[in-house]
């Protein structure tokens, strides 16, 4: 990938953001900086060219039958990242929203701007298994991907993200907290299935936002395992993908999320497992705060 290209949108981050000398005191920013990731507990409320870029195709076998995965850490580690950006809520901020909430807000014009700059600089949003396929075979990207991801089933979601997310030809992962579906502000099941059957990606995010670090033997049967049965009678689809709470995890409770036959988990900011990259794959979550032109940055510095 290159570091400018001819479209619109980076020609002009090029002009403005990035001459000479400003280039170089970026990349150095870049290569230090920590992905913004959550710390505390969640708050309680907790135009275009016509030609889309299409999404690659996975490979059709099985990914275990692609390599085995015990023994392609280091090829997948070696491996250039992926941009993955995480969203929670889209909406105005309010006034009683502190500085932590806004970390977590992404006011609904922001997030359009931010998907009009993916689109017109030639991003395809690429779906779990295609980035799985591409992690261990080396092969199937786009040229310029990029994975959209949402967490904890805000309604916002689908009521403001959606819409945006359709105008430009983008399928996104929804990470879901299933405690919260049907309650006021959150999903109900009819749109989680709606997602499904538009060909979103529906993904586990435990029952209520448990650390999974904590996680006690019976806390997996609460947490992970009948979320997922819930999720599949929703959608009809097994539940393959799982994104940590806070983004916190260790050895042990990637292994347990590995042993229940998730294809792979994804994480925050925290450097990947040696040996279970895909069960500690990054994201960044984008705070509301943002600029578009800070968000391409970052999403270009932070995934080598």
């Amino acid at each position: 990938m290159q570091l400018c290209n001819s479209s619109t949108f980076e020609r002009t981050m090029c002009i403005r953001i990035l001459p000479p000398l400003c280039l170089i005191w970026t990349i150095v920013l870049f290569s230090h900086c920590s992905p913004v990731g959550p710390k505390a507990e969640p708050q309680a409320d907790g135009h275009l060219s016509n030609e889309r870029p299409q999404p690659v195709a996975a490979d059709k076998e099985p990914v275990s039958k692609i390599i085995p995965l015990d023994s392609s850490a280091g090829s997948i580690l070696a491996l250039k990242q992926v941009p993955i950006l995480c969203y929670h809520q889209i909406r105005d901020f309010r006034g009683s929203d502190s500085k932590r909430a806004r970390d977590y807000i992404v006011p609904p014009a922001s997030f359009r701007e931010q998907m009009k700059m993916l689109a017109d600089s030639g991003y395809t949003a690429v779906m779990p298994d295609q980035l799985i396929h591409y992690l261990v075979s080396g092969k199937g990207m786009p040229e310029k991907p990029v994975m959209l991801s949402f967490d904890d089933a805000d309604l916002s979601q689908f009521e403001l993200a959606k819409p945006v997310l359709d105008q430009y030809g983008f399928k996104a992962t929804f990470f879901i907290m299933t405690v919260v579906l049907n309650k006021p502000g959150y999903m109900k099941r009819e749109h989680v299935r709606q997602l499904s059957d538009e060909g979103h990606v529906i993904g586990s995010h435990t029952w209520d936002h448990m650390n999974v670090k904590k996680l006690t033997e019976h806390d997996w049967e609460i947490q992970i395992d009948k979320p997922s049965r819930q999720l599949k009678e929703i959608t009809g689809k097994p539940v393959e993908y799982f994104a940590y709470p806070f983004g916190l995890w260790d050895e042990r409770a990637a292994e347990g999320i590995r042993a229940r036959g998730f294809k792979a988990a994804f994480q925050l900011s925290a450097k990947r497992d040696s040996t279970m990259p895909l069960y500690t794959i990054r994201r960044i979550i984008v705070p509301g705060e943002w600029t578009t032109a800070r968000v391409y940055g970052f999403m270009r510095g932070s995934f080598r």
